[in-house]
């Protein structure tokens, strides 16, 4: 038996060590019921509770909530477009999202599944240095899907350049703008 200061008070029967519980004004609790002989502790066991589930909500909110963001594309998407959505693709990368690229094929589409992996293939070039490919672009009936996830080492890396390069960029641009 363990005593409420952790010390160890010794082999006592359950009549006695409830006795010795009842007297502290504290409950007798069944630490290791496999062990022989079993071993208790007395402790007060609402605020063990209530410790425990602090415990438990504390290490929640340090749990990362990553989240699937999907950005559709075509075969016959323009180079706008295409730009766009890539843009897109970074932005949720960047915030740390995983990204499922699909491409949708429609009617005679499917006779040209390159083009699609071509397209693809542009994003990865594209999104490369910030992202990792989590699945390889693969056919699944009229949709080829590919999976990126961020690249850790990358992500820090960028927010910490991007920073910089936009206070390099504001003061070139001005002697631009004023001849």
């Amino acid at each position: 038996m363990i005593g409420p200061d952790g010390s160890q008070v010794g082999i006592k029967t359950l009549p006695e060590a409830l006795a010795l519980a009842q007297e502290i004004d504290l409950d007798l609790v069944e630490v290791a019921p496999l062990a022989t002989p079993p071993v208790c502790r007395i402790m007060d066991y609402g605020k063990f509770r209530y410790e425990e589930s602090q415990r438990a909500r504390e290490a929640r909110k340090k749990t990362a909530h990553i989240t699937v963001k999907e950005v559709k594309f075509r075969p016959k998407i323009g180079k706008g477009d295409f730009d766009t959505k890539v843009r897109h693709v970074q932005q949720f990368l960047e915030e740390g999202h995983k990204v499922k690229v699909t491409l949708q094929f429609r009617g005679r589409e499917m006779a040209h599944p390159e083009l699609g992996s071509k397209i693809l293939d542009g994003v990865i070039e594209q999104v490369g240095s910030i992202a990792k490919v989590e699945t390889q672009a693969r056919l699944e009936g009229r949709n080829m899907t590919l999976v990126l996830i961020p690249d850790k080492k990358s992500t820090k890396k960028s927010s910490s350049n991007s920073g910089k390069t936009e206070n390099d960029e504001a003061p070139s641009a001005e002697p631009e703008s004023s001849e």
